[in-house]
């Protein structure tokens, strides 16, 4: 059977991602060169374009069976039955790729993210599981390796897509993500860029949360060398998304580079010397860096307690906006939201993600109502809808309390003030009638309206596609009446200051002087003549640098 298959189409040195390092002992690289070899051949078959689906099945399951049997007459097969009985491990965890081979024989799309996940857990996740399983590692390292392969897998995916398509006919971006660049088709369409990085970037953002979940993999593992290989792979991985978020792999092959590599190995081996310990609040903490929020002044004036479990919330909040403002389809966006209710109601047991632990440590400290965090999500799931539409004026105190006022009930026990409840809930709807008012251009692409239809029918505007809706005169009248309300709810927090610990409030007041200075050049540019979002200048963002470093 081996003789009518091509020689290998790749060494490990040209694989993306460390597979056999040499920073691995012998007697561990040697049982990992036994099993890449293994399903380096395999694959080779799956991919073989000369073989009709059929044959390349017959051929998979002789080379499982000669796996099996150690026979010599495959020595690939031979070596890895040979390297099984020396480590416990091999013949599962290459039978698992075998079963994910057999698949790419027969299916070349995928619909959904469940659908690619339950694929890579047979396609990436056995190599990780062998490497644990040689090195004899504890159980408590399996979750955070399937996780690191799965990211993996899919990078792959991501980078070879164009590849995969012309090359193979298979797709692993699902079809249903697709769907919003028009088609299949129009993903591919080289002229198609801006609608293709939508849903990359979407994929991107459920990858960045595998890596994160795989970051804490190194603490789990005793062998000092592997440690050193899974901190490199971790950092490659981080890497490699960075460069897709500002590549196109549809135009251009986008990799690490050479130095990527060696700087992600010398982490590796700064490993090798020093344990890593626990660090889930710098996932956090870079989330809140990454993000440019203005809020970040505000997180920087508190001690490193409090700013720590700020950064937790904000995180969360970081993490499930981007859900929902995703390129993904509406069910699934409700998916992912509801695995992070699924990870709330962990979160005083065993959560899973950097984020929940996080969450879970604030939440002791400070007493947090996790209740805010489900009503966060509530307001998400109004968010992913694929059209949307604020009814009345009920409705939008519900978003408001849903998605701003859930982050100042959470915030202000971080502060240590919880009696500023009320305050919090009024500043909180005040914020969002600001986000409204400076998105509106951006959400109507987005078929979005939270200006209240009820409002706009008292002028005689009915719905109608969103960009029609805002372009109307009619619609900047309404924006004027919000306005008005926003400067209320300002007026109302100043007086409520005067009751309260400013200092202790100093975070909440330096976010709410940041939006109001975004009201008034909203106001300043007026409702009809909108020219894209508005940004704050240099010289307000030196203010507010300044005001942060003064005493409340």
């Amino acid at each position: 059977m081996s003789a009518a298959i091509p020689q290998a189409t790749k060494r490990p040195r040209d694989e993306n991602f460390p597979v056999v390092s040499l920073v691995l002992s012998p007697e561990h690289r040697d049982a990992t060169l036994a099993f890449y070899a293994f399903a380096r051949m395999a694959d080779d078959i799956a991919d073989a374009p000369g073989l009709k689906a059929a044959e390349k099945l017959e051929r998979l399951d002789a080379l499982e069976q000669a796996l099996i049997a150690g026979d010599a007459a495959i020595p690939e097969a031979a070596r890895l039955h040979a390297a099984d009985k020396r480590h416990k491990a091999g013949i599962v965890q290459a039978r698992d790729l075998l079963r994910a081979f057999r698949q790419d024989v027969v299916k070349a799309r995928y619909n959904e993210w469940a659908e690619l996940i339950e694929y890579c857990r047979f396609s990436a996740n056995p190599v990780g599981r062998f490497l644990l399983s040689i090195h004899n590692e504890r159980s408590a390292a399996q979750a955070p390796a399937d996780s690191l392969c799965t990211a993996l897998q899919i990078l792959n995916h991501l980078q070879d897509c164009g590849k995969d398509h012309q090359d193979l006919g298979r797709i692993y971006i699902p079809l249903r993500w697709m769907m919003g660049a028009g088609s299949e088709k129009g993903f591919f369409d080289p002229a198609q860029a801006g609608l293709r990085r939508s849903v990359v970037d979407a994929m991107l953002d459920r990858v960045d949360a595998l890596i994160d979940q795989a970051q804490s993999l190194p603490e789990h593992v005793q062998n000092r060398r592997l440690r050193a290989q899974s901190i490199a792979t971790i950092a490659l991985a981080r890497r490699l998304s960075e460069r897709l978020r500002r590549g196109d792999p549809v135009l251009e092959r986008v990799q690490v580079s050479k130095s990527d590599a060696c700087m992600a190995f010398l982490r590796g081996f700064r490993g090798m010397l020093r344990r890593p310990v626990n660090g889930d609040h710098r996932i956090t903490a870079a989330m809140v860096r990454r993000s440019g929020s203005s809020f970040r002044l505000g997180m920087q004036s508190l001690h490193s307690e409090r700013r720590r479990a700020m950064h937790a919330v904000y995180a969360f909040c970081r993490a499930v906006d981007d859900i929902a403002d995703g390129a993904a389809p509406p069910s699934e966006k409700r998916a992912f939201l509801r695995e992070w209710r699924r990870e709330l109601d962990r979160l005083h047991r065993a959560p899973e993600t950097p984020i929940g632990r996080e969450l879970a440590r604030a939440s002791t400290l400070f007493k947090l109502p996790v209740e805010e965090c489900h009503a966060l999500l509530d307001g998400m799931e109004m968010d992913s809808a694929e059209r949307l539409r604020i009814t009345n004026d009920y409705e939008l105190n519900l978003y408001g309390r849903r998605v701003a006022g859930s982050v100042g009930a959470l915030s202000i026990r971080i502060f240590g003030v919880p009696s500023a409840h009320d305050f919090a809930l009024n500043l909180g709807r005040t914020l969002q009638l600001v986000n409204i008012l400076r998105d509106v251009d951006e959400d109507a692409a987005c078929e979005r309206v939270y200006v209240p239809l009820s409002r706009l029918a008292q002028l005689g505007l009915q719905d109608a596609p969103a960009v029609t809706l805002v372009a109307d005169p009619r619609f900047a009248r309404v924006c004027e009446g919000l306005a008005e309300e926003a400067h209320a709810g300002f007026a109302a927090a100043d007086a409520a200051l005067t009751r309260l610990d400013r200092a202790a409030l100093k975070p909440a007041i330096l976010m709410m002087e940041n939006y109001r200075r975004v009201l008034a050049r909203l106001q300043a540019r007026g409702w009809g003549t909108r020219q894209g979002r508005l940004r704050l200048s240099t010289t307000d963002r030196l203010h507010l640098i300044t005001r942060a470093m003064r005493p409340a």
